[in-house]
């Protein structure tokens, strides 16, 4: 059996989106018909040119809030949940400690 893996093109990278809640956090449960786009998800993969950036701060396992208008749903698993999101559609990174600041050590 091979084992087969997507590798995103360009300045793009391969994301496995959150699932979508259907409970707000306040506690009111959703109706199956409501739909709130999911925009938030996992790097699973980033192509080799944003790697090579600097410019670009994102690394494979971050958390990232983004556009989903371009994304581009993979169909490589049942789920469905890999989507390749061009690097522009990224609005912002979840960090645990602000870039500019180191995090306390343990």
């Amino acid at each position: 059996m091979v084992n087969e893996y997507v590798e995103p093109l360009g300045m793009r990278v391969l994301i496995r989106k959150d699932e979508a809640r259907q409970e707000t956090r306040g506690g009111i449960v959703l109706p199956d018909t409501s739909e709130i786009p999911t925009i938030t998800g996992r790097v699973v993969e980033i192509s080799v040119q944003i790697d090579r950036d600097e410019d670009f701060p994102i690394r494979k396992y971050d958390k990232v809030l983004f556009h989903p208008k371009n994304a581009i749903p993979v169909d490589f698993e049942s789920n469905n949940l890999l989507i390749v999101v061009p690097i522009e559609d990224i609005v912002a990174v979840f960090r645990k400690t602000p870039k500019d600041q180191k995090a306390p050590e343990e």
